[in-house]
């Protein structure tokens, strides 16, 4: 026991398997949202898919999930040097939407959320996984480790031009999208699960797609987000406000599609409605937003 305790007591937040875990099934297609090292309900909802997606039972936790899928893999970390165009990048955000709209691109606000974002990871676990960095103090040639992935110029080219060495992505036969467990599942032709993606609901429940089946008619690689204010003074027009394509953090999910409204069919019955105000939840987070079917793209 004092044993295990000491050997324990040497791993750093980057060896855990739990943040691992969560890495590798980000890669693999199946995010758990946000890796954070917390093994939670979304971990083991990231996990169950992707090992049924290649015929295995769930693990009941991060260690037995390390030792089914990829304990004979490689490091999933790389180290990123902070450049002087890292630091000449940030950029504050207005609050309000007039003055976003004035912004030539829709950037990060910090060195640590500009990182965070690159690899998919908490603040607080990026944090963790350089102990070392004075995160009020980042300066040019800082070494940061995060979780590889590729950039998402990377993922766009790779699917707008099937570009040789680019990361290859299976092509996708159904989305089904689930309002209760905000999420969204992706599958081929043969009913197999290629991935699992967190999703938002929106604050105003009026605004919520219809039930149904939708079938995608178009597909726009880098889209514009456009915000219309929820209350207009009477007798004024409702003003729209246009946020710069360029940007990390502009709001929408990359790349967007375009479906036909209202739904065809229906697919599923709403359940009972829960008030609850939409979140951002990491991988050991509940569901959050109200309960409803899901939707079939």
């Amino acid at each position: 026991m004092l044993l295990a305790t000491l050997v324990l007591g040497t791993l750093t937040f980057a060896q855990t398997k739990a943040v691992i875990v969560q890495t590798e099934l980000d890669r693999a297609g199946f995010s758990c949202n946000t890796i954070d090292g917390v093994w939670g309900d979304r971990s083991a909802r990231a996990e169950a898919l992707y090992a049924a997606a290649r015929g295995r039972s769930p693990a009941a936790t991060a260690d037995d999930a390390y030792r089914a899928h990829f304990k004979d893999l490689g490091s999933p970390y790389r180290w990123d040097v902070v450049t002087a165009e890292d630091l000449a990048a940030r950029v504050a955000i207005p609050a309000d939407p007039a003055g976003k709209q004035e912004l030539e691109t829709m950037g990060y606000e910090s060195v640590k959320e500009m990182f965070a974002e690159r690899g998919h990871v908490s603040p607080r676990a990026l944090e963790r996984l350089n102990p070392k960095i004075d995160w009020d103090r980042v300066k040019v040639g800082d070494r940061i480790r995060i979780p590889d992935f590729p950039s998402m110029d990377e993922e766009l080219d790779a699917w707008t031009r099937n570009r040789p060495g680019a990361p290859g992505r299976p092509l996708a036969d159904l989305v089904r999208i689930s309002l209760s467990r905000c999420e969204v599942t992706v599958y081929d032709r043969e009913g197999k699960c290629l991935g699992l993606f967190p999703c938002s609901i929106a604050k105003d429940k009026a605004k919520l797609p219809p039930q149904g089946e939708l079938r995608v008619t178009t597909t726009i690689p880098r889209p514009n987000y456009t915000y219309t204010p929820d209350r207009t003074p009477p007798g004024q027009k409702p003003r729209r406000y246009i946020f710069p394509r360029r940007g990390p953090t502009i709001p929408w999910a990359s790349p967007g599609s375009g479906c036909p409204c209202p739904a065809t069919a229906s697919t599923a019955r709403p359940g009972p409605s829960r008030s609850a105000a939409p979140s951002r939840t990491a991988a050991s987070g509940s569901r959050t937003g109200t309960p409803r079917g899901s939707t079939r793209w």
